[in-house]
């Protein structure tokens, strides 16, 4: 499998996973095919996934630009089309309450305020005729443990108190009852908002509503390699613009946004190198449940649902009634494919459900998400504003990334941004980055130690 941090370059031609997403959302919509030609734009976009195609559909939109995206493979191949589904209210790793003691309750306002407008923007668009399978609202999170229930309800009143968020706190009873009988869940608290879609079919629709508005989206075009080009006109400024090459065409861009996250080969330019850290996610699509089996776990609720452990697990039921269950996977890309990683989540979704300790799996796949260094999105450009990325959503970006798409064309358009981390900052590099693998082995230990013991 392609690996981020050990491929130059990722090659084009790639089919879909052969994930439950690709299986079940039919035919991909049309796009303008492999670049074939020598061309010049204003702005081009590296990546069609939900970041890609946002900042593409609001740069034509709101500011009348039309952009051009380059796809390596098929529009949302990389981990838009490959995982869970969840829309929350949520991007990165770091806590509301740790936000407020580093920067204060008025940008920790203003993130939160962010993570709203991610949900809102998606379900804007989603409502224009997007069909992607949406599911009841509801986003529970579940204790693996009696005391992380603490800490759950700490949370909860501290979202109750500062942003008014109605957030229900389940009993372990309650939970079983009302919801699902998780055997390893020891109570939860419950969002009202939070929901379920198909991430493939989402994404597609956003390609259709970009190509509607002018978007030209070039598949099969992975950028192979990147110069700048500076021009001199007598008695004028000199000229910068970036040359993108891909195998059939090159690009000449006045402007260049980097929207692949977790894909991001690692020579693509300096202005992200070493700053992310690509993380393998493992999902798992079980064979359909019988009328029986659901009533042997109460399965009644369609909520996403996660828990508390250091290395998370995560789960919904379908509209046809499998379960998705993901986890962790390999370190390596090399290791993509070992069905350890699948069976590994089989054992603990059949440990959660022992009702359902005969039931296999259908589908299995993975793909990478993206780590920031400080556990938060970053929205950034460099000094001279015509290289621009979004990137850092660590596992939590289906809504956000077309919140941060948006911002990103604002920037891209000249407009300030707010005052906040996340579009103030680059993202940090990573210490002694060469090592990044072995930091995140010793994580992993620590998580299975601290989930298991502590």
């Amino acid at each position: 499998m392609y690996d981020p941090l050990v491929d130059s370059s990722l090659s084009n031609n790639n089919p879909y996973p052969d994930s439950y997403w690709a299986n079940v959302s039919g035919t991909a919509p049309e796009d303008d095919g492999q670049l074939n030609k020598d061309i010049s734009v204003d702005v081009a976009i590296i990546g069609a996934g939900y970041t890609g195609l946002s900042t593409a559909l609001h740069l034509a939109r709101e500011h009348g630009i039309k952009a051009t995206v380059l796809e390596a493979n098929r529009t949302a191949w990389g981990a838009s089309g490959r995982n869970g589904g969840f829309i929350l209210k949520s991007s990165g790793r770091k806590p509301y309450a740790t936000m407020q003691s580093q920067w204060g309750e008025e940008v920790m306002r203003g993130i939160y305020q962010e993570m709203c407008a991610g949900v809102d923007t998606v379900k804007s668009l989603i409502d224009e005729g997007i069909d992607c399978d949406p599911q009841e609202s509801g986003y529970i999170r579940v204790a693996h443990k009696p005391d992380m229930l603490k800490g759950l309800i700490a949370a909860a009143e501290l979202q109750q108190k500062m942003f008014g968020y109605d957030v229900q706190i389940l009993s372990r009873s309650e939970l079983h009852r009302n919801y699902m009988a998780d055997n390893n869940a020891y109570g939860a608290i419950r969002y009202q908002d939070g929901f379920g879609i198909n991430p493939l079919k989402l994404a597609w629709g956003y390609q259709r509503l970009a190509r509607e508005n002018g978007v030209t989206i070039h598949c099969d075009s992975p950028v192979q390699e990147w110069h700048q080009q500076v021009t001199s006109n007598s008695g004028q400024a000199s000229q910068v613009n970036q040359v993108l090459q891909t195998p059939q065409g090159k690009v000449t861009a006045k402007k260049v946004v980097i929207a692949t996250n977790g894909y991001t080969t690692k020579n693509l330019h300096p202005i992200v190198k070493s700053r992310s850290l690509p993380v393998l996610s493992q999902i798992i699509v079980t064979q359909p449940l019988s009328d029986e089996q659901i009533a042997a776990c109460n399965f009644l609720t369609s909520n996403v649902i996660m828990d508390t452990r250091a290395l998370k697990y995560y789960y919904r039921k379908l509209p046809d009634n499998r379960i998705l269950f993901g986890g962790r996977g390999a370190i390596t890309g090399k290791g993509a494919e070992d069905p350890y990683y699948a069976n590994r989540l089989l054992k603990v979704l059949k440990s959660n459900f022992p009702a359902l300790n005969s039931i296999a799996y259908d589908y299995a796949w993975s793909g990478w998400l993206c780590m920031s260094l400080d556990d938060m999105p970053h929205i950034y450009s460099n000094e001279e504003n015509n290289i621009f990325y979004s990137m850092g959503y660590c596992g939590s970006g289906v809504s956000f990334s077309v919140q941060a798409g948006k911002r990103l064309a604002q920037k891209v358009a000249g407009e300030t941004l707010p005052n906040l981390p996340l579009y103030q900052k680059a993202l940090p590099k990573f210490p002694l980055a060469p090592l990044r693998r072995v930091g995140q082995w010793g994580y992993f230990q620590y998580g299975k130690i601290k989930d298991q013991w502590f």
